[in-house]
C-alpha cells in the first residue's frame, strides 16, 4: 500500500496598507513583535486613537443615515458621547484599553469612586479624543456624509510576490488588502452649493481639469480618516500617504463595479483641535517652509511669534479645515510608483521572515528605526540593538 504524502499547505500572504505597509515602515522591529508576533503594546496611544476617530465617525455617519440625528452641530454629551462608549467597548472586546489622560471611559451611574487621570469624579469629561471627536464630526459630518455612497468598502488585490525564488518563497503572489469610504459623482452633484468638499475638490485645477476630459458619466473619490497632524511636505509621512492612496485607487479599480477614481482624500482631524504640541510642530512647519498650506500674513505672524510660555492664539476655522483635508489626485505613473514602493516593502517584510526562519533570530532579522517619537512609546526599546537606553534585559 502506497500512502501518499500530503502537500505542503498554499499560504497567499495578506498585507494591508496600514497595519502592514505604515507600520513596517514607522519601524521593522517593532512591526515584527506587535503584528506577526501579537504582543499589544502596553502604550497604543497612536493605535487606540486611530482606531477610535475611524470608528467614532463610521458610527456617526451611520447614526445620520439611519436618520436618527439629521442636524448639526450634534451635542457631546447627549449624542456623540454616546457614540464613543459604544466604540471603546468595542475596542475594548478586541483588547485596545483607552489611555486614560486621552479618553474618560467612566459614567456618574457606575464608576462615581473611580477617577482615573480626570480632574475630578464628575464624569464624564471631555478629554483630548472627544474634543477632536466632536471636533471631527461637527466640522465635516455635514460636508462629508451627504456624499458618501458606500462606506467600509473592503478593498482585494493579488500581486506577484517581488523576488519570487521556488523553493525558498512563502507564494508566488501576495494580497493587498484595505478599508475606505467611498464618495460617488452621483452624491457630489446633488449635494449643496454651499458643501465645503466640493468647493476644495473645485479649486484644484488637476481635478477640473480630469473632469472636463473624463470619458465617463460617472466617477468615484475613496475617502481616509487620520489621527493625527497633517505631515510636513516630503516627510515619510507626507510620501507614505500617497503611495497609500495611490494603492487604494488601484484597488478599488479592480472591483467589478467601480467607476473611475478621481482622487483621494485623507482627513488629519488632529488639525481640528490643537494643542501646544501640535502647534510647535506648525511653527516649525512654516518656518522651515515644510508645509503645502500657508496661513495668511496675520496668521502667518501670530503662530510664528507664539511661545510655549504663552497662551495659545486663535487660528481660524477656515485655515483648521484647510489644514486638515488633504486632496491626493490619481494619476497612473504615481500608481504604478506606489505598486513598486508596496512591493519593494513586501520584499523587505519576507526577506525579514525568511532569515528569520533560516535561524538568524528577531533583532538579526528585521531592522529597528530609531525615531525619537517611535522610540519614546515603544515597548521593546529595553532589548533593542537602536535604543541608547542603558539596558540590562535581553531576549532572543
Amino acid at each position: 500500500m502506497v500512502v501518499s504524502v500530503r502537500s505542503k499547505p498554499y499560504i497567499i500572504p495578506e498585507y494591508s496598507l496600514t497595519s502592514d505597509l505604515l507600520a513596517y515602515l514607522t519601524c521593522g522591529l517593532q512591526y515584527r513583535y506587535q503584528n506577526k508576533g501579537t504582543l499589544p503594546p502596553s502604550m497604543p496611544v497612536q493605535l487606540w486613537f486611530g482606531n477610535f476617530i475611524h470608528g467614532v465617525m463610521e458610527e456617526a455617519y451611520l447614526k445620520w443615515k439611519e436618520e436618527e440625528w439629521k442636524d448639526f452641530p450634534w451635542e457631546w454629551e447627549t449624542q456623540i458621547r454616546e457614540i464613543e462608549m459604544e466604540i471603546d467597548k468595542r475596542m475594548r472586546s478586541r483588547g485596545l484599553y483607552p489611555p486614560l489622560n486621552l479618553f474618560c471611559s467612566f459614567t456618574m451611574e457606575t464608576d462615581e469612586e473611580k477617577k482615573g487621570l480626570c480632574p475630578d469624579h464628575l464624569h464624564p469629561h471631555k478629554l483630548v479624543a472627544s474634543l477632536r471627536a466632536e471636533k471631527s464630526i461637527n466640522t465635516w459630518g455635514p460636508h462629508l456624509f451627504p456624499l458618501i455612497d458606500d462606506h467600509e468598502v473592503r478593498l482585494k488585490g493579488l500581486r506577484d510576490m517581488p523576488n519570487y525564488k521556488e523553493g525558498l518563497s512563502r507564494s508566488n503572489y501576495y494580497g493587498v488588502t484595505g478599508i475606505v469610504d467611498v464618495l460617488s459623482s452621483v452624491q457630489l452633484e446633488e449635494a449643496s452649493s454651499k458643501n465645503l468638499i466640493i468647493k476644495y475638490l473645485h479649486q484644484e485645477p488637476i481635478f477640473k481639469e480630469k473632469l472636463d476630459n473624463l470619458d465617463s458619466d460617472s466617477y468615484e473619490i475613496i475617502v481616509d480618516y487620520k489621527g493625527m497632524n497633517r505631515p510636513g511636505v516630503g516627510s515619510p509621512s507626507w510620501q507614505h500617504h500617497q503611495w497609500q492612496v495611490q494603492t487604494y485607487a488601484w484597488l478599488r479599480s479592480k472591483q467589478p463595479e467601480a467607476k473611475p477614481v478621481m482622487a483621494g482624500i485623507l482627513f488629519y482631524l488632529n488639525e481640528l483641535h490643537h494643542f501646544k504640541k501640535d502647534l510647535q510642530e506648525l511653527k516649525k512647519q512654516i518656518k522651515n517652509n515644510e508645509t503645502d498650506v500657508l496661513p495668511d500674513k496675520e496668521e502667518y505672524k501670530l503662530i510664528t511669534s507664539w511661545k510655549m510660555s504663552e497662551d495659545m492664539p486663535i487660528i481660524s476655522d477656515n485655515y483648521r479645515n484647510l489644514r486638515s483635508i488633504h486632496i491626493i489626485h490619481i494619476q497612473k505613473p504615481l500608481i504604478n510608483e506606489s505598486l513598486d514602493n508596496f512591493d519593494k516593502v513586501v520584499s523587505s517584510i519576507e526577506g525579514n521572515i525568511l532569515n528569520e526562519i533560516g535561524g538568524k533570530g528577531i533583532q538579526n532579522s528585521w531592522k529597528a528605526n530609531p525615531e525619537r517619537r517611535t522610540c519614546d512609546a515603544c515597548d521593546f526599546k529595553t532589548f533593542c540593538k537602536e535604543s541608547d537606553l542603558i539596558k540590562e534585559i535581553t531576549v532572543p
